[in-house]
């Protein structure tokens, strides 16, 4: 298990616990303590307790295994897919190892910044943002996307990097799969 992953399940668990807090809190607020009940309603009130415990286990259950699926790629290892494009943002350019990749066939683009951060963004061929990340000078993030449609794809810088941030941009080619017969 990689650091990122370590610190995704300490966070969900730390947010858990402050919401069980609050909850735990709210509930608790204008009851009498259990000393002043008479013992039917001190039963039931454990009861309560009880209940409320299994619900909030059971939500904290949901959470785990709905959130569970780390949503950002692994970062320590490039993909098995032979679609590998090495994207370097330079003020005020991007770099890109190839213009052409295969709709279909998932695609990692490998982003790092040469100079200072960039904010890597792919735009579809109606002008919206279909996927973005930073690149950042010394570490590379990998971006994994598949494109469903061929066309022209734009990458613009998301971040100002200085004076010519406004003509940072390239753009490469998404063919279709002549060997699958789809787009």
């Amino acid at each position: 298990m990689i650091v990122q992953e370590k610190v995704w399940i300490i966070t969900l668990l730390g947010v858990g616990l402050v919401a069980l807090t609050f909850l735990f809190v709210i509930v608790q607020a204008g009851k009498p303590p259990i000393s002043d009940l008479a013992p039917e309603k001190a039963h039931a009130h454990v009861l309560q307790r009880w209940w409320f415990l299994a619900l909030v286990v059971l939500g904290v259950a949901i959470a785990f295994s709905t959130l569970r699926p780390f949503p950002i790629a692994s970062q320590q290892a490039q993909s098995p897919t032979a679609q590998i494009v090495n994207a370097i943002g330079h003020q005020w350019a991007w770099e890109l190892s190839r213009r052409r990749v295969t709709a279909g066939i998932p695609v990692e683009f490998d982003v790092t910044g040469a100079d200072v951060n960039h904010g890597f963004a792919i735009y579809g061929q109606d002008s919206r943002i279909l996927a973005q990340t930073q690149a950042m000078p010394g570490y590379t993030n990998r971006l994994r996307y598949t494109f469903t449609q061929p066309g022209t794809y734009h990458v613009m810088c998301l971040e100002y990097c200085g004076l010519g941030h406004h003509g940072m941009m390239a753009t490469f080619e998404v063919v279709a799969d002549a060997q699958r017969g789809k787009p």
